[in-house]
């Protein structure tokens, strides 16, 4: 509601339909008012690996991290026991990386940040492209720095859910 301003035979923003957006003069909400529209902010887990630290790489990812648009809510360089990294990769137990990835995890000091952006989860998967950087499309953090599928740079939540809780885990 904007005092002085007629609604009558509008809809809320959040109702317009792409197609609406053409005869926007019909309603009487300020034209700012859709544009600015902003979406909520989502906050992801991520992880510069220890691989990527190693080979110094961690100022470059960062760079890139920040000219995509992500604020780094938090950051911490800290290095995984063995026994964080089996429990940070646990849904992975079963699978036969485990072992080598847990020992890669623990091998040396990773950097952990908070991301907040829109729709940061997907965002930030983007960025980093696929877990093979064989796979990963060009641009990609995993295409560029990467070395193999399990030295691949970077990790990233993969669901809200999963966000929380990395992220909920790393304050401890």
């Amino acid at each position: 509601f904007w005092p002085g301003r007629s609604t009558a035979g509008c809809r809320g923003i959040g109702q317009l339909q792409r197609q609406e957006l053409q005869s926007i003069e019909d309603c009487r909400w300020p034209i700012s008012a859709v544009y600015n529209h902003r979406m909520s902010l989502q906050r992801t887990l991520a992880i510069i690996k220890p691989d990527a630290v190693e080979r110094k790489l961690a100022g470059r990812i960062l760079q890139r991290i920040e000219d995509e648009g992500f604020r780094v809510r938090a950051m911490r360089r800290m290095a995984l026991t063995q026994a964080q990294a089996e429990g940070f990769y646990a849904v992975h137990a079963a699978r036969p990386f485990f072992a080598s990835l847990t020992s890669f995890m623990a091998s040396g000091p990773a950097i952990v940040l908070v991301l907040e952006a829109e729709d940061a989860i997907a965002k930030w998967r983007t960025l980093m492209g696929a877990t093979d950087p064989a796979k990963a499309d060009a641009g990609t953090l995993r295409k560029e720095f990467a070395e193999s599928i399990e030295r691949n740079a970077t990790h990233g939540s993969d669901a809200p859910e999963t966000a929380a809780v990395e992220i909920a885990d790393r304050k401890s």
